[in-house]
């Protein structure tokens, strides 16, 4: 049996899908607070006959990855484990949490995999571990990481759960990381790439100078079960599809709802500004952080990741971006 933490998220519920189809045994570990009718949702858009018959397979575990006792019951009869769960967020006052369910959870996970002999692990991290290159070329899985730099909250805990990966694998653990970039598939909320979908979706004349590197959700689900069905072990690499731009990013999705492509560039000095009077408001009226100096970093910065190394290993083609916004917005689930 396969277990997939973090199984109501996109990734997870993506994941389970293809898993089932494979006609795998999966148990997802999910909170007690969590959603698992998104997951049927995501089901039906798939396969709207099937998707009832799939979802009732799921062994379901309610557990919390900080939540060792819990976590230990989940892994009994495992063999395989995709580690999917994480918190994103890049405000600095969350930092607590972010350390508690993203590195300490993935200690935990990868503790459990050792004790429980698992055969394998696959985690989930992100681009944002990935360094940032001295001079102006592609990002690969080697560019150093440089810790004093100036780097996120939500970057610095992924990191740290990678490495305890790595202490896993020294342990005598077999495992993969996929650094996927911003995933875009079907959701069931606006977290991610959803925000940039329901801004693309106004239509609104603004657009950031910067870029992003993105992957379709089901692509990345696909690498994940092929990397974990190979002999490829102790090994990590990125996951991005395509590298572009907002403007052209926002300018396909407005297009696509039937709205104008934005046309005037934002300025970054107006968007710091912004970033500070957010900030003054979380502080006076105890508001949720909407758009910490870290996002507006990555609106106008413009890295390029270099996925070479995972085409080459798995000759892995990518969707392309016109395909899964079209996907998307014909199966948008806010609408």
């Amino acid at each position: 049996m396969e277990l997939v933490t973090g199984g109501t998220g996109m990734v997870g519920a993506h994941l389970l899908y293809l898993l089932l189809k494979e006609k795998k045994a999966v148990r997802a570990i999910h909170r007690k607070e969590s959603n698992k009718i998104s997951v049927k949702r995501i089901f039906e858009l798939y396969d709207p006959i099937e998707a009832e018959t799939l979802f009732n397979k799921i062994e379901w575990a309610e557990a919390d990855i900080a939540d060792i006792p819990a976590l230990t019951k989940a892994f009994n009869g495992i063999n395989k484990v995709y580690h999917c769960a994480a918190v994103v967020d890049f405000d600095p006052a969350n930092y607590k949490t972010l350390k508690k369910i993203n590195e300490e959870g993935t200690a935990n996970v990868v503790n459990l995999c050792l004790a429980m002999k698992i055969e394998k692990l696959c985690y989930v991290s992100s681009v944002a571990t990935l360094g940032t290159p001295p001079i102006v070329k592609p990002t690969t899985e080697k560019t150093w990481w440089n810790p004093d730099g100036k780097n996120n909250v939500y970057a610095i805990t992924k990191y740290g759960a990678e490495m305890e990966v790595w202490r896993g694998t020294q342990e005598g653990l077999d495992a993969v990381i996929v650094n996927p970039g911003i995933i875009f598939g079907i959701s069931t909320n606006e977290d991610g790439s959803g925000k940039i979908t329901k801004i693309g979706s106004r239509g609104l004349p603004f657009y950031p100078s910067g870029g992003m590197g993105i992957v379709d959700v089901q692509d990345l689900t696909q690498i994940m079960v092929r990397l974990m069905d190979s002999q490829i072990k102790n090994e990590q690499f990125i996951v991005v599809g395509s590298n572009v731009s907002f403007k052209e990013i926002l300018a396909k999705l407005a297009i696509l709802y039937g709205k104008k492509p934005p046309q005037k560039k934002l300025s970054k000095s107006l968007m710091y500004f912004l970033s500070s009077v957010d900030w003054l408001f979380s502080k006076l009226f105890g508001t949720k952080r909407k758009l910490p100096k870290a996002t507006v970093h990555s609106m106008f910065s413009s890295p390029v990741y270099d996925s070479s190394k995972l085409e080459e290993a798995l000759g892995f083609e990518f969707t392309p971006v016109e395909t899964t916004l079209q996907r998307m917005v014909k199966t948008d689930l806010r609408q």
